[in-house]
């Protein structure tokens, strides 16, 4: 699939999760929504590699890395974002996951030396700018406290698991695990993590029948988890983490769009000059800088000239 169509449904999909995420907070709690949610994925994962015969055979330092990034990426972050959830503005939270560029970034150089254009580094300040002016009437809102400090500092542990998360999906394609896979195998364990944790912290367990839970569920399964993730997770091993975490600036951006349609959202002139930041910062990331035509190398000398292609030779 086209690198342009993975980000657009990266974008899409992520951008509309936010909202289905809301019909989950009710009557079951959070930790055990998030268990149900990648319980169901993962074997839906797994079904599809079991029906295609894809192998889930691996040694066990390939399992514990899946372990490490169903731990990172598909709990932990996410049961930190609900405790931040409770403290902070959704917009706060919005541009702290933003950071994941900067921190993708970082991490990549740490643990793979890598090496990022400048015109990425600029992109996502441009694009985490815009985003700040998007949410800012949210940030002056808020007088400040101590469970805002709190909210804030969870808000960045929670991006920073995400993004190790990244980099066991950089480490599994060089290790030649594919995406299905090793989604079927971290979202697994981060199920169970999710089970035990939801069983300690918030038992009795509890389920909803009621349609808005199980229409939600529903999307954040199929759609969030099995297909975003698989999109997002198929941009970091094809175009690098740090490219492919400029979505968390972006979604965000959608899901506004979706609370002006749904939730009476008023849009304001900083917010528009935040949004056209965002897609500038947008294009500066994704956008390939055109390769400079390169001469030709010099011929040494006493090199004999070669011969036209269309001269025969004669005796």
């Amino acid at each position: 699939m086209p690198i342009s169509i993975l980000y657009i449904v990266t974008v899409l999909i992520w951008g509309t999760s936010w909202y289905a995420m809301r019909f989950q907070i009710g009557a079951v709690p959070e930790l055990q929504s998030i268990a149900y949610r990648y319980l169901l994925s993962a074997a839906l994962l797994i079904l599809f590699c079991l029906v295609t015969r894809r192998r889930l055979r691996f040694g066990w330092r390939d399992h514990l890395f899946c372990a490490i990034q169903g731990a990172t990426l598909f709990w932990f972050n996410y049961l930190l974002f609900y405790i931040a959830a409770s403290r902070i503005p959704t917009g706060l939270l919005a541009i702290c996951f933003s950071t994941i560029v900067v921190m993708n970034i970082a991490n990549g150089a740490l643990f793979f030396g890598t090496r990022t254009e400048r015109r990425v580094w600029f992109g996502a300040l441009i694009g985490m700018a815009g985003l700040g002016l998007v949410f800012l009437p949210a940030i002056l809102g808020i007088e400040f406290s101590r469970a805002h400090l709190e909210g804030l500092i969870l808000s960045l542990v929670a991006t920073f698991s995400a993004s190790l998360g990244n980099m066991v999906s950089v480490r599994h394609k060089r290790a030649g695990i594919p995406v299905v896979e090793s989604n079927a195998l971290g979202m697994g364990y981060g199920a169970l993590l999710g089970l035990v944790a939801a069983g300690l912290f918030s038992a009795p367990y509890r389920f909803d029948g009621g349609a808005p839970f199980l229409l939600s569920l529903g999307y954040l399964v199929v759609f969030a988890s099995v297909i975003g993730f698989g999109s997002y997770l198929t941009l970091v091993q094809r175009i690098g983490a740090d490219r492919a975490a400029y979505a968390s600036v972006l979604f965000p951006v959608l899901a506004m769009l979706l609370s002006t349609l749904f939730e009476g959202y008023r849009w304001t002139a900083i917010a528009g000059l935040g949004i056209l930041l965002v897609l500038a910062g947008n294009l500066l990331v994704l956008l390939k800088p055109a390769k400079a035509a390169t001469a030709p190398a010099p011929i040494p000398a006493g090199t004999p000239a070669p011969m036209p292609a269309n001269r025969t030779l004669r005796p």
